[in-house]
């Protein structure tokens, strides 16, 4: 089964991988991380499909995808 991992040390907040998913299961968490942006986070691992658009889009490389 797919899912998608946020690297919540990494993560800005900028949101690019909430608009690009195709099943709409990324989502701004309402914890931050220790530099105080909110974090995003994968709210249904199991309906995600693993096709790596959180991943290609985030300019963080805050996102794995493990298929």
């Amino acid at each position: 089964m797919p899912k998608a991992i946020v690297i919540e040390k990494y993560c800005k907040s900028c949101s690019l991988c909430v608009e690009i998913c195709p099943k709409k299961i990324m989502a701004i968490s309402d914890h931050t991380n220790d530099k105080g942006y909110f974090v995003a986070t994968c709210i249904d691992q199991e309906q995600c499909i693993g096709c790596t658009l959180c991943a290609t889009v985030c300019p963080d490389v805050a996102i794995d995808v493990y298929k």
